[in-house]
């Protein structure tokens, strides 16, 4: 039903021909921005020094500027002109950022790109034309994903997001979101500073940058002064430890007996939902209370729903809807992928 293209939220000036250094864009993200050339995503990562981004960054910050170039580039390559985009923040942020963040993407931008890194040839330009822009919390995402996606489901329910730079959650019903039971807190950032330090104890990290600590993380490997470090006990011990300290007690603060009368079902989100550790922690605590459930594909769950709430906006049209997902750790887009080119079109949560 979607397609999704994912790419690292990193990025790193570089001015240098890169000529055939990738198979494709996706992974041949090079984008300039106000006459600078700056790698980004995968291209970062093997090209790059020191691929960072700010954690939580402004609409208004270089980071997400360049972020966003390389995701109207992806969308404009899959889609032409013109889209509709839905995009997100963390509970915490939104009310901060959706109104800069919706002036930003709204409207015409012309997005300059070096297609020689994949074979294209030379530095070239598009127009990228968004024509609808709606800003929704994240995790108002996932449960559109969950209620209007492929799984359908009807009734109450619990969603936990558990991101990288914040975790969110919320009870879902029927009739709307409960405001009281909302949560964001740390993300899964939490759980890799924690691994960095205990691995600083026995090595020198090399200057690496958080999100290169974070790939590591992801993998269960670290290279460090030519040896091979399995990282994945350590991996399993600090998600342990970020669960009881952040994740159960601002739970326990957000959720009470009430809400668990009113539902039986949670299902996870983002990309510490692919942690099996961490999902144990959730089993262990909710095992005689709730039916816990991975979400399918979980990182890119809430880039899917602001795909259908795109399609909404469009009053039910798919083929342009855009779904931009600019995370912590990922970015993705996503669009829907099959010959149907109408949904029902529905209530759209307009109180935000």
């Amino acid at each position: 039903m979607f397609k999704t293209y994912t790419f690292p939220s990193v990025f790193e000036g570089n001015n240098t021909d890169l000529k055939n250094v990738s198979p494709d864009l996706i992974n041949g993200l090079k984008i300039f921005h106000n006459g600078e050339g700056y790698v980004i995503g995968n291209l970062a990562l093997t090209e790059g020094v020191s691929p960072h981004r700010n954690i939580n960054s402004a609409p208004d910050e270089l980071d997400y500027h360049i972020l966003l170039k390389a995701a109207l580039l992806i969308a404009n390559q899959k889609l032409g002109n013109p889209i509709t985009i839905t995009t997100g923040f963390p509970f915490s942020t939104f009310q901060l950022y959706k109104e800069t963040a919706a002036g930003l993407i709204n409207g015409q931008h012309i997005v300059e790109y070096d297609a020689a890194t994949f074979g294209g040839g030379v530095k070239k330009n598009v127009q990228v034309e968004v024509d609808n822009i709606q800003v929704i919390p994240e995790v108002i995402g996932c449960t559109i994903a969950i209620r209007k996606g492929p799984m359908k489901v009807q009734g109450n329910f619990f969603v936990v997001s558990l991101g990288y730079g914040t975790l969110e959650g919320l009870l879902s019903t029927e009739g709307g979101i409960v405001q009281r039971t909302s949560l964001s807190t740390y993300g899964l950032r939490y759980a890799v500073n924690l691994l960095e330090k205990e691995l600083g104890k026995e090595h020198y990290l090399e200057l690496k940058t958080e999100h290169q600590i974070d790939a590591a993380f992801q993998k269960g490997v670290i290279f460090l002064n030519r040896k091979r470090i399995d990282i994945r006990s350590i991996r399993d011990r600090v998600l342990k430890q970020y669960y009881e300290d952040v994740i159960s007690p601002a739970m326990r603060k957000a959720f009470n007996d009430n809400d668990f009368t009113a539902s039986q079902k949670m299902y996870l989100a983002g990309g510490g939902a692919t942690y099996t550790a961490l999902v144990d922690c959730f089993k262990e605590e909710f095992r005689d209370i709730l039916d816990l459930e991975v979400a399918h594909e979980p990182q890119s769950l809430a880039s899917r729903g602001y795909c259908i709430n795109s399609s909404q906006l469009n009053g039910g049209v798919k083929s342009t809807a855009v779904g931009l997902d600019i995370g912590n750790a990922t970015t993705v887009v996503s669009i829907f992928d099959d010959n149907n080119h109408e949904v029902q079109s529905s209530s759209i949560p307009s109180e935000y």
